[in-house]
Parts: structure tokens; C-alpha cells; sequence
């Protein structure tokens, strides 16, 4: 393997001047709050998973556990049967809360350490949401998630259809991490990320990889696809480091520039168009 050479990662756009040096080689909520429905025809019929998903509630995949687990109903009547349709003047509630219209809402957030991303326990402590509670009114809700040490980008949104389409592996999003490890990582190890680890759960494989900084070889730039949970420091782990700072610095066409620790922001709407049509590397 050639010598690596120092680099800091350039976020966003295509790589330039070899960013990473070398390519490889080879449930239920207690708390119903009120969501967007998308306008519907009189004429129109939506199954119910998608109606959940477009309202914001969660995303689709989530919606058919919601809905088999007996806390959706229409008219009055609980539904079970997954495929069910929703028609115009139906009263759909979730929870035993109404269904009501909220605009679609996109943030951007620069996690902090000690953070938890879930959305699930309204009595959790030091969320994400906490974050955000003062500015927004919607509630919303990660697309992926990041542990709790691991700071960094993190997308939230009442955007269930969006969420659906983000997390599909088919979409290969691009998330680039700097990860600090505890002592000097080994270049033939930087060869063993590209050429692939062999996991629990399979091989995986770092897409770009080097050292960040000159004569700092503790601390690593990395991008992958996978969307496997904690990958980044299994893999790490696996070689016999100990990760002592990871973070996302780009996330699907999206970067931290003028984004500090624990501030947020909306997206706008060039951004929205690029997520939704997946035009991103």
C-alpha cells in the first residue's frame, strides 16, 4: 500500500487530490401529537401506511407495526389488516390523537456528545428534541440514528415518505466520519478497511480512508455507504482500536459548514429537491 498522505477531508462534492488517499481495491408512542396529511382528492384512496408515513407520524416500514399493533383507527374502528385504505373524510387517529395538518418540516442538526437520538420516550433526558424544542413546533423525528458518544450531522424530519427513501440501501447515501482513535493506526490496517473486515453481521468495506492531519495518524477520515448500526467503530474495534471520537461530517449531500456543535438549522429548498431525488454521491 502506498504512503498515505496527510489530508483533511474536504466535505461535499467529488473527490479532488485523492481526499481519502487510496480507493479499495477490489413502539409504540405515548405521546400522539397532531401531523401533516398531503391534501387528498375526494376521489383518492392511500394505504394506510403511507397516509402515516406522508402525516409524519413515522416512516412506513414503522407505520405497518404501529398499525398491527392496534394503535391506528379509522372512523372509530381499530385497523389491523395491513393494505387498508384511507379515503377522503375518513378520521384517522393515531393514539387516540386526530390526524391534523402540519407543514412537512426538514433540520439539520450538529449533534453533541451524550446526546440519545430517539424519538420514542417523551421522558428520556437530553435528546435531540431538547435541541430543538424552543424553534420548532413540529414534531419530528432522525432518519438513522447516531449512538450517543458519536457527535456530528443528523437529519430530522416529519417527512416519513423521505425518511423511507433515505434509510433504502438501494440509495447508497454517502456518510464521511473523523474518527480519533487511541493510538496510532497502522497503514497496512488502512488497507485492511478497504479490502474488508469480516464482521457478526458480514464483510464490510470502507469505501475512501487515510490519516486527517500530518503526523497525527491517530486520527482517521472515513466514508462508507452501509447503514449497519455502530459500523464505523465495530470496524475499528475489530482491529484492536479504541475509538475515543467519532464524527459525521457529511451526510448525504449535506455538510457542517457554519453548523456548530449542537446548533440547527432548516434545510432549504435546494436541499429538499437534492434529498428527495437522490441527487447526491
Amino acid at each position: 500500500m502506498e504512503k498515505q498522505r496527510g489530508r483533511k477531508p474536504t466535505l461535499g462534492g467529488k473527490p479532488k487530490n485523492n481526499k481519502f488517499a487510496t480507493k479499495r481495491k477490489t413502539i409504540k408512542s405515548d405521546t400522539p401529537v397532531k401531523k401533516q396529511v398531503s391534501k387528498i382528492k375526494q376521489t383518492d384512496e392511500v394505504r394506510l401506511n403511507r397516509y402515516l408515513s406522508q402525516a409524519g407520524i413515522c416512516s412506513r416500514r414503522e407505520a405497518d407495526t404501529y398499525i398491527a399493533a392496534g394503535v391506528v383507527t379509522i372512523n372509530g374502528k381499530v385497523v389491523t389488516e395491513l393494505g387498508t385504505k384511507v379515503k377522503y373524510g375518513d378520521v384517522v387517529k393515531f393514539n387516540d390523537a386526530p390526524i391534523v395538518p402540519e407543514k412537512k418540516t426538514y433540520i439539520l442538526l450538529n449533534k453533541p456528545k451524550d446526546y440519545i437520538t430517539t424519538t420514542d420516550d417523551p421522558t428520556a433526558k437530553n435528546t435531540v428534541l431538547d435541541l430543538i424544542r424552543n424553534g420548532c413546533k413540529e414534531r419530528v423525528f432522525s432518519v438513522g440514528r447516531l449512538d450517543k458518544p458519536t457527535t456530528g450531522l443528523l437529519l430530522l424530519t416529519n417527512d416519513g415518505e423521505l425518511a423511507d427513501f433515505l434509510s433504502h440501501p438501494k440509495n447508497n447515501k454517502k456518510k464521511i466520519y473523523q474518527v480519533t482513535l487511541d493510538r496510532t493506526v497502522n497503514e497496512d490496517h488502512l488497507q485492511n478497511l478497504y479490502d474488508g473486515v469480516e464482521l457478526e453481521d458480514g464483510i464490510a468495506k470502507a469505501d475512501l480512508v487515510t490519516y486527517c492531519t500530518p503526523g497525527d495518524k491517530r486520527e482517521v477520515g472515513i466514508e462508507i455507504h452501509s447503514g449497519k448500526n455502530r459500523l464505523v467503530r465495530r470496524m475499528f474495534e475489530h482491529l484492536g482500536y479504541k475509538v475515543k471520537k467519532l464524527d459525521r461530517v457529511y451526510y448525504a449531500g449535506l455538510t457542517k459548514k457554519n453548523l456548530p456543535r449542537g446548533k440547527w438549522r432548516y434545510l432549504n429548498d435546494k436541499e429538499i429537491v437534492m434529498l428527495k431525488r437522490g441527487s447526491y454521491s
